[in-house]
């Protein structure tokens, strides 16, 4: 693991047990809240996409919004919020997703992003990847062409970055825990 990868593997707090029995959280608060760890994230977030035509970040509910704010406007980029249902006033766009203990829905505007414009997801972490392939899959229900799907954290053993892959989404990450 690159220097940097230590350094925010050992700013994200693991909380074990949480919020169920053999769970370990893996809470990125304390990374948000370290200024040179939040800033080393979102500059290795960004740093593929520099130079290139990125039209919106979308970010997820709720810590995307921190991380794909701040990637948006490194980027120079419109930032698009992704929502859970009955959140935003204007017209929206709606899809279920799986969870592990059921379905939720998420919505964004319905005029958020053009067709035909280049999206790049944010978010925290990918876990079982239900909620970033419904945000995919809203994405592209409005003409978005998604060009990548970012994360600070992988938990590589639960799939998800494979879910997103077999859509034909580019996944970046920047470090990996295994388990749950």
């Amino acid at each position: 693991m690159s220097s940097y990868g230590t350094e925010l593997v050992r700013s994200i707090r693991s909380i074990p047990d949480y919020p169920k029995p053999g769970i370990i959280f893996r809470d990125i608060t304390t990374l948000l809240g370290d200024a040179r760890a939040f800033r080393r994230a979102v500059d290795e977030l960004v740093q593929p996409y520099v130079g290139l035509k990125v039209d919106k970040i979308a970010g997820m509910e709720a810590r995307g919004f921190i991380l794909g704010g701040a990637v948006a406007h490194q980027l120079s980029a419109g930032f698009v919020p992704i929502r859970k249902k009955g959140k935003l006033p204007h017209d929206t766009v709606r899809i279920a997703y799986s969870l592990e203990y059921g379905v939720d829905e998420m919505e964004m505007h319905v005029d958020a992003v053009k067709p035909g414009e280049k999206v790049i997801l944010v978010d925290d972490l990918i876990a079982t990847g239900g909620t970033a392939v419904g945000a995919v899959k809203l994405l592209r229900q409005i003409g978005a062409d998604v060009v990548s799907a970012c994360f600070v954290i992988d938990l590589p053993d639960l799939g998800g970055r494979k879910q997103l892959e077999a859509l034909g989404v580019e996944v970046r990450t920047l470090v990996e825990f295994s388990g749950h």
